[in-house]
């Protein structure tokens, strides 16, 4: 089976690097990467063409737009199967067979394979060998400095390193379980308030940091008293989506918003105004559905949850002192987003001061942060070349078309990239409609699919262990489908 598989995946690359061959005559020296959309568009000037036809004009100028586009659809593919590559690791593990070189290597890549985060980083090593085959090497350097920004997923694996720390998890659970006890301290209390509170703490802390603040709580509070499967994925796909949406009391912390912050103008009160107040009563009445869908259920796992509450190493007491500078130090990691150089250096600092405390700090993890950048780090580098096919068909939609177009294609890209391209498109920039409409329909999606928001790969990588086989595309898009559709409704309905 395994070796089936690796044929497929084999096959599949070099058939695509051949269609990259083929066409590398006629594009090397003719086009320019990657074609600015002002030159697609004075090409296409006075040809009054269907947005098919515009698509077609586009691939004929530079087939490698489908390539790229190939293959990430083939990443986008794999993250469905990503499970099947786990199970069919730990199939090989657990084989009667003597255990070999060859069969650990088998099941570590399948496990690879596997790994949702390491898909898009898998996926980029084809899409760069057919863009040196396409543009050569100076091209390829050229793109990676000059074309597309790593300022992103560097900032969201220092922002998760200093969330996951004892300091800032015992100030966050300190501020909920004072929330929680106004519901008795129940698993149903300690639920409802960590699926609405921390959502929104998004919007001053950052959706990475909040997700996973969210994500840990949930485990502890929640995740390990065993509920079913259907409540396991009904929580996250919840999780995913109010923190999606929860960033939108501002517009400095949500990366969807953040991408067109300046360029539209937008301000604390406009964002509040066009989406905050929506998404406070979408978070709420969503929550508050799924709390009614499974209440019998928190009945059974209070009961479960006998003895009262373990004691976590989270829960000791935390210099106050302490906990000041680490809210500094992700106040100056958000502060320098889009300065790497300036994140990376206060990390440095942040490193050597839970060094100078540590009998008040755990060990800083990294394989988890590591691994979300990772994933958006190829994310980014296949967004930067999916503008040919996403600006035409953002701008051939009307309002409410353009919201639902927005929800469908961030569940297939970084909701991020999806505001960006539609900055781009010259007609929003002085209709707020329109900017409501693509903001709303790019946070409101920003649940459904792991790749749709950028801090969901964070809570996934967390809270993975408590699903067998893995987390499944599937049931993750089913449990997130009731909160998105409510999301919907009241972005909509005033």
């Amino acid at each position: 089976m395994q070796n089936k598989i690796s044929r497929i995946i084999v096959i599949s690359v070099l058939f695509l690097i051949f269609l990259s061959g083929s066409a590398c005559a006629t594009t090397h020296t003719a086009v320019s990467f990657p074609i600015p959309l002002q030159d697609y568009q004075a090409l296409e000037a006075g040809k009054n063409l269907s947005l098919g036809g515009i698509l077609k004009h586009r691939m004929r100028v530079s087939p490698f737009n489908l390539i790229a586009t190939a293959l990430f659809l083939c990443a986008i593919i794999h993250t469905f199967f990503a499970s099947k590559f786990v199970r069919l690791s730990e199939k090989i593990t657990n084989s009667n067979a003597e255990d070999s070189p060859k069969k650990h290597f088998q099941a570590t890549i399948c496990h690879f394979l596997g790994e949702v985060e390491a898909i898009f980083g898998i996926w980029v090593v084809p899409l760069l060998v057919c863009m040196v085959i396409f543009f050569g090497w100076h091209t390829l350097g050229h793109y990676f400095n000059n074309v597309v920004s790593f300022a992103e997923p560097v900032f969201v694996v220092i922002i998760m390193a200093i969330s996951a720390t004892r300091p800032i998890l015992s100030l966050a659970e300190s501020i909920l379980r004072r929330i929680a006890s106004v519901g008795k301290g129940t698993v149903a209390a300690w639920w409802i308030s960590i699926l609405v509170v921390a959502p929104f703490m998004g919007s001053f802390i950052t959706e990475p940091a909040a997700m996973t603040i969210g994500a840990m709580l949930l485990a502890k509070q929640f995740y390990d008293l065993r509920p079913s499967k259907k409540m396991c994925y009904a929580t996250l796909g919840l999780l995913f989506v109010n923190v999606s949406v929860g960033g939108t009391l501002t517009h400095f912390a949500a990366p969807p918003i953040l991408m067109v912050a300046h360029k539209w103008h937008l301000t604390i009160g406009k964002v509040f105004m066009l989406l905050g107040q929506h998404a406070i009563v979408g978070v709420i009445a969503s929550t508050l559905l799924y709390f009614l869908i499974f209440k019998k259920e928190f009945s059974d796992l209070q009961k479960k949850r006998s003895g009262g509450e373990k004691k976590h190493d989270c829960e000791k007491k935390v210099p106050v002192a302490i906990t000041i500078a680490h809210c500094l130090f992700l106040a100056w990691t958000v502060i320098n987003l889009h300065t790497p150089a300036l994140v990376i250096a206060g990390f440095l600092f942040f490193l050597a001061f839970v060094k100078a405390t540590k009998m008040y700090q755990d060990n800083v993890s990294l394989k988890s942060p590591i691994l979300v950048g990772f994933f958006l780090a190829g994310l980014v580098t296949f967004g930067g070349l999916q503008e040919w096919w996403i600006a035409p068909v953002l701008k051939s939609l009307k309002e409410f078309q353009l919201f639902v177009g927005s929800t469908i294609l961030t569940a297939f890209n970084d909701n991020a990239a999806i505001t960006y391209l539609s900055s781009l498109v010259s007609e929003f920039a002085t209709n707020q409609s329109m900017q409501k409409a693509v903001l709303s329909g790019a946070v409101t999606g920003g649940g459904l699919t792991v790749i749709a928001n950028a801090p969901n790969p964070a809570g996934q990588n967390i809270l993975s262990k408590y699903f067998a086989g893995g987390i499944s595309p599937l049931y993750l898009l089913l449990g997130a489908l009731i909160p998105t559709l409510v999301v919907a409704i009241c972005f909509n309905c005033w």
